[in-house]
């Protein structure tokens, strides 16, 4: 069960963040400026999100979750 409701649109760039930091994790990645400053436009967009705002959000455990779901997600697709 989900303790947070966490909007698709947070979700969505949290999966991107993952893809964009595992993109630079590489040895030698194509195109370094432009993941990193993909990496830093959706690191802005998840940390000032307006959820962030909200009852629910306001705990370090949201923050936590959302990033474990986002990987969770990327991971039962993958072996999908």
């Amino acid at each position: 069960m989900d303790r947070h409701p966490f909007p698709d649109d947070l979700i969505r760039a949290q999966q991107q963040w993952h893809d964009t930091y595992r993109a630079l994790a590489v040895p030698r990645p194509r195109h370094t400026t432009e993941l990193r400053r993909r990496l830093l436009l959706l690191s802005v967009r998840i940390h000032w999100h307006p959820f962030w705002s909200t009852p629910a959000g306001r705990t370090p455990a949201a923050r936590v979750e959302l990033r474990q779901r986002a990987a969770d997600g990327r991971r039962a697709r993958g072996a999908a």
